[in-house]
């Protein structure tokens, strides 16, 4: 995995990079909540809980991760809710894929295949999978066949859509710019 830097906190950002299980809860996290505070979370949790593994979060006592991601410092804005959601992923990764979260691309053949993987997890739209597999193309050199079509528009090179593009505090500020233009656009086009 490469040097990461999603959570602008290079503590954060090593746990990220680290263990795929990791940015892939980041992944997960990254909604109605900064992106970097999302991909950030983790290295509290790490702190919170330990280690992190698929087998571990699946078997941890539920009240227990809620408590966890409750803080204080909350690790996401719906902490019940994203611990039960992370909890969930984690049973079926330890169900399906022997508790390795990276063979969700390891063992594909292709980009569709890596987005029909990640699309079969709680949480995961074809939007966030299609964000994820983007990021794993971009920033980690998972590249099968076909990536960047199954990832859209977010796998086209230069872009600055998702945090597959955020590589640094400028690519930080590119992607929230466009992030937030788009919601205007949307915004502008449900009202008239």
């Amino acid at each position: 995995m490469p040097d990461l830097t999603l959570a602008q906190d290079a503590d954060a950002d090593a746990v990220l990079s680290d263990n795929p299980l990791a940015l892939l809860i980041g992944m997960l996290l990254d909604q109605q909540f900064p992106m970097e505070r999302a991909f950030a979370a983790l290295a509290l949790l790490a702190e919170r809980v330990g280690p992190l593994t698929a087998a571990t979060l699946a078997e941890y006592d539920t009240e227990a991760l809620v408590a966890a991601f409750t803080g204080p410092p909350a690790l996401h804005r719906y902490p019940r809710s994203m611990a039960e959601r992370v909890q969930a992923m984690c049973r079926l990764l330890v169900a399906d894929w022997g508790g390795e979260a990276e063979r969700l691309w390891v063992d594909a053949s292709s980009g569709r295949e890596v987005l029909a993987n990640l699309q079969s997890l709680p949480g995961f739209g074809k939007q966030k999978a299609q964000i994820f597999l983007a990021l794993l193309g971009k920033q980690c050199g998972v590249r099968p066949e076909g990536w960047r079509e199954a990832a859209g528009a977010y796998g086209k090179d230069g872009s600055r859509r998702s945090i597959a593009d955020v590589v640094d505090p400028v690519t930080l500020g590119e992607v929230r710019e466009f992030k937030q233009a788009q919601k205007k656009a949307a915004k502008q086009a449900a009202s008239s």
